[in-house]
């Protein structure tokens, strides 16, 4: 197996699990804290812009490779 295979398989099962703990790590904040409907929003929004980052980044290298 190579480099670039670990990286991929990483990248495509690995990151997305990851990421997928964290929205249960903001719910389970938002949950214990009590917060209303603009304060768990507000913790998605904030705690969460890495993961809102990383969506934008896979999609623009989607768009991007797409039209070359």
């Amino acid at each position: 197996m190579s480099d670039q295979m670990i990286t991929a398989i990483g990248m495509g099962i690995g990151v997305p699990i990851i990421l997928a703990f964290l929205f249960f790590i903001i719910w389970d904040l938002a949950k214990q804290s009590k917060a209303g409907r603009f304060g768990t929003l507000m913790m998605f929004l904030v705690l969460g812009g890495g993961f809102i980052s990383y969506i934008i980044k896979i999609f623009l290298e989607w768009y991007v490779g797409r039209g070359m």
